[in-house]
């Protein structure tokens, strides 16, 4: 028996989020699946994201153990033979039996792409978000300054969520604009919350437009109140850049 780590790329478009859930077909579900038929024994697969319906990913992980011959680091090719177009996994190999993509210390980044003009791309709408109210992007990378370090992001959760703790860590928190009108929040920390990139773009989203000063984060997060931040961005415009793994499972 031999435990594989896989890293997912896909475009969560058609998808309802990463975990297997009965009201529609998952990346989890495909991965199952897919690597069931190809290995020809049960296979269930760990993810390190349970991205929700629409996210998309250029790096998530995910491990199995199998028993097959095949080397660790050429499955990824067989089984992208098996896949659908819209999933496709960048590398397979070979980690320690103990490894778990949840539990070990991780960097997680992530992007939010906003497309800021007056117009809609077409070729775009599947993974930026169109919005047309002219955005500062000074007063966006002003608030989101206030955002890194360590904080109790109660206010940037759902209200859904099952965590207690909601002390969460943030490494970085940037926003560029690029020539083609298209601004992007990345944000890198060691773990979040549910929705919580997504409350943390639409917030930064207010701040470019006004309804809120940059210097008023510090309050919203002291007031722990999901109702002070601002709303959940649609969840399109997000993707999982990647995870980086100390030692050497990374």
């Amino acid at each position: 028996m031999k435990r594989v780590k896989l890293i997912v790329a896909y475009e969560g478009t058609n998808y309802c989020g990463w975990q297997v859930q009965p009201n529609g077909i998952t990346i989890e579900e495909v991965l199952n699946r897919t690597l069931s038929e190809l290995l020809g024994e049960e296979i269930q697969v760990i993810g390190a994201s349970r991205t929700d319906a629409g996210v998309h990913s250029l790096g998530n992980v995910a491990v199995f153990d199998t028993q097959t011959r095949i080397p660790a680091e050429k499955i990824c090719y067989a089984l992208n033979q098996w896949l659908p177009e819209d999933i496709a996994v960048q590398s397979s190999c070979q980690v320690e039996a103990d490894f778990h993509p949840r539990r070990c210390y991780s960097e997680k980044t992530y992007e939010y792409r906003i497309l800021n003009r007056k117009i809609p791309i077409p070729t775009l709408r599947r993974d930026t978000y169109f919005y047309y109210r002219a955005l500062d992007v000074e007063n966006m990378q002003k608030a989101a300054a206030f955002l890194v370090g360590e904080h109790d992001f109660r206010s940037f959760c759902s209200v859904r969520t099952s965590a207690e703790d909601t002390v969460r860590k943030i490494l970085s928190c940037t926003v560029t604009k690029s020539q083609e009108d298209i601004i992007t929040i990345r944000v890198t920390g060691t773990g979040f919350l549910y929705n919580m990139v997504r409350i943390i773009a639409g917030t930064l989203i207010s701040a470019g437009v006004g309804e809120f000063a940059p210097e008023s984060i510090p309050e919203i997060l002291q007031k722990k109140d999901r109702g002070a931040a601002g709303p959940t961005a649609p969840a399109h415009g997000l993707t999982m850049i990647g995870i980086n793994y100390g030692g050497g499972n990374g």
